[in-house]
């Protein structure tokens, strides 16, 4: 029982398999694949027990490429991109309830409705001037 076993003769589990299948889903997406050899490989994928059956299936496919970054994504996953994205929520708050009130004594009386800038205006400065800065952006190559 103590006999050692090559990388290639070790067990998979139901997630490296599931990750395969998302390489050859991605595979059939890109036009490596057509719909029959994907089904084809699909199918024995989830047959499949060991590392070494797994590379078969991917071996004449291209390398996977990078994962591409999420579109739209301002602030990084770090506690700087959670303070920052907790920060411009509140200013945004703020600058709403400012921008309604400022609107609604305009409409009552002859105050000017840009009166909310007053209040946001700095602080928004503060938080774009941090972001531009690099404080809680997602850092560039995925490092």
């Amino acid at each position: 029982m103590d006999e050692v076993v090559g990388p290639e003769q070790i067990r998979i589990s139901d997630a490296e398999r599931q990750t395969v299948a998302d390489r050859l889903r991605a595979a059939h997406a890109e036009g490596y694949l057509d719909l029959a050899e994907y089904d084809e490989r699909l199918t024995e994928v989830w047959r499949m027990r060991t590392r070494g059956d797994l590379g078969r299936v991917t071996r004449d496919l291209p390398a996977a490429s990078a994962p591409a970054r999420r579109d739209g994504a301002v602030f990084s996953a770090t506690a700087g991109g959670v303070a920052m994205r907790v920060l411009t929520v509140v200013w945004l708050c703020i600058t709403a309830a400012a921008a309604a009130g400022t609107s609604v004594l305009a409409l009552l009386t002859d105050m000017s409705p840009w009166w909310f800038l007053v209040f946001s205006a700095p602080t928004g400065a503060v938080l774009l001037t941090l972001w531009v800065a690099g404080a809680g952006r997602p850092r560039r190559g995925g490092r």
